[in-house]
């Protein structure tokens, strides 16, 4: 049964008429602590359909930062777990600069702990939210903008090459 639903799912998030849908869906589980990347699915809606640029990174940073909400959430609930990690130098950090640390939230392997932690600290929600969200939109901007001045031949190449 689980094999079918995570086919399922697998399907759907494939499918090019669900675009917008691929890259919230996508965008929301990478920034849960499931290792997976959104940007290729960002960029792939992007190059196949240009008009829909701004569509497809407000979807992103709205998946993604709704993940790191409930990054935030988990943290928040699992304080007996972390208590021992109350030492390190990750949370005197996160106490001196409160909210504000959220902006790094978009950093691969560390942001989403990152908002974890915050949580786990209690630091404001709205405020942690809303820095997540310029941090995280700034990332897919950046690295859709990037991606989008690579030649198409190299991406032909990269198809020639997988397929």
């Amino acid at each position: 049964m689980i094999e079918s639903a995570i086919a399922w799912l697998l399907n759907v998030i494939a499918a090019p008429e669900v675009g917008l849908t691929s890259v919230f869906i996508i965008s929301f589980i990478s920034a849960t602590l499931v290792p997976l990347g959104s940007e290729p699915a960002v960029f792939a809606v992007i190059k196949a359909n240009p008009e829909l640029f701004w569509s497809a990174i407000a979807v992103a940073t709205v998946g993604n930062t709704l993940g790191g909400a409930v990054d935030y959430w988990i943290g928040y609930q699992a304080k007996q777990t972390f208590a021992k990690e109350r030492k390190s130098r990750w949370f005197h950090w996160l106490e001196r600069y409160g909210a504000k640390t959220m902006l790094l939230a978009w950093l691969p392997v560390v942001g989403d702990p990152l908002c974890t932690l915050g949580g786990w600290l209690k630091l404001p929600f709205w405020p942690s939210l809303a820095y997540m969200a310029v941090g995280k939109c700034l990332r897919y901007l950046t690295m859709t903008t990037l991606l989008l001045y690579v030649p198409d031949g190299f991406w032909h190449r990269i198809g020639q090459m997988l397929g």
